[in-house]
């Protein structure tokens, strides 16, 4: 196979070999988003209905063709995002009728109280949306903020995390260019769809994931002859929020602490640890991993697909799975009531 690479796309091209060079690679804000949207750019941007914080709606796939759209994925706990804030509203004041921006909240470990609260004390007026996570895995999301810019012809033409020159010369590209003609999507398809959240009496999503050791964790049919708890958190969740959001930091330390010892004690039970794919590589699990001398397996959702399957925003969350692969129990943060849950499905084994 041939690769053709220019000198544009050249740092891209170096954060991808780097990263499969080494796990452990650190990389910038930057070269994560770059890398994660490197394949999508030119493709045809998603189409979805979105629902402001306000009331109001936002059909995507209408504005394709008239306007350049620019999306700003934020979070309230996020240090850059307040950071790159005013350059934001700057960019809202200044739309008119070929540009619309848009603040797309992540969604993740944010409540819409939240989002207002901080809506409120930054004076922000453009519209805002909390994602659940479907707008966000079609972009590839990987970091906050993450920008995303929208040519007038429907496709993405530039993806990034520092507001900076390359990020306004995006946007004023995508203004510049003429209105033209995008096919529509009739009765909805090709229209972004949400994933319902799995609740207790669901059967859980089938998926195989490889895990740090690079063993492979089945959730399937044919592999599902045990109970399992799914433990879904961020690697960064006890050391970047300690400061910010103490309470949610203390959350992570209690539930990994109380799932170190449960599981010790449960061997009947299979346990994997799923990370969110934001602001983590696998060599920040691995770190964390060493660094709190976790014992259970654990995997790296990259992609996010797994968070998004299983409809988990907050972390950290845990999903108790019956040996006949039915969903028993979903608990948000620590519950003094998980050793009777998994006793409950572990009775009779």
């Amino acid at each position: 196979m041939r690769l053709a690479v220019n000198m544009r796309g050249f740092p891209v091209l170096l954060a991808l070999l780097l990263v499969c060079a080494s796990g452990h690679a650190e990389m910038s804000g930057q070269q994560r988003a770059e890398t994660a949207g490197h394949e999508l750019i030119g493709s045809p941007a998603p189409r979805m209905i979105l629902k402001t914080i306000d009331g109001n709606t936002i059909d995507l796939g209408r504005l394709y063709g008239k306007k350049a759209v620019y999306l700003k994925f934020w979070a309230t706990w996020c240090v850059p995002c307040r950071e790159q804030m005013p350059h934001f509203e700057r960019a809202y004041e200044s739309q008119g009728s070929d540009l619309a921006v848009i603040a797309i909240n992540a969604g993740f470990n944010d409540s819409i109280e939240d989002v207002r609260t901080f809506q409120k004390r930054l004076g922000i007026k453009m519209p805002i949306v909390i994602d659940d996570g479907t707008l966000g895995a079609a972009l590839n999301l990987r970091v906050t903020p993450q920008h995303v810019v929208i040519g007038r012809d429907g496709r993405i033409q530039y993806i990034g995390h520092l507001a900076d020159e390359r990020l306004d010369a995006a946007v004023a590209a995508a203004r510049r260019a003429p209105a033209v003609k995008v096919a529509s999507v009739n009765d909805g398809n090709g229209e972004l769809k949400k994933t319902p959240r799995q609740e207790p009496g669901d059967r859980a999503p089938r998926f195989t994931t490889k895990t740090l050791d690079g063993s492979l964790f089945s959730l399937q049919e044919s592999a599902q002859n045990q109970p399992t708890v799914l433990v879904f958190l961020s690697p960064w969740c006890e050391s970047y929020l300690a400061t910010s959001r103490a309470a949610m930091a203390a959350k992570c330390r209690e539930v990994r602490e109380q799932v170190d010892v449960l599981a010790s004690q449960n061997p009947r039970v299979r346990w994997l640890g799923i990370a969110s794919g934001i602001w983590a590589t696998t060599g920040d699990l691995s770190k964390y991993q060493a660094d709190h001398q976790v014992k259970i397996a654990l995997t790296l959702d990259e992609s996010g697909v797994l968070f998004h399957q299983f409809g988990v925003m907050r972390v950290p969350t845990i999903v108790i799975i019956d040996h006949g692969g039915t969903i028993q129990s979903r608990i948000e943060g620590n519950d003094a009531q998980l050793p009777s849950r998994l006793q409950s499905v572990t009775s009779g084994m």
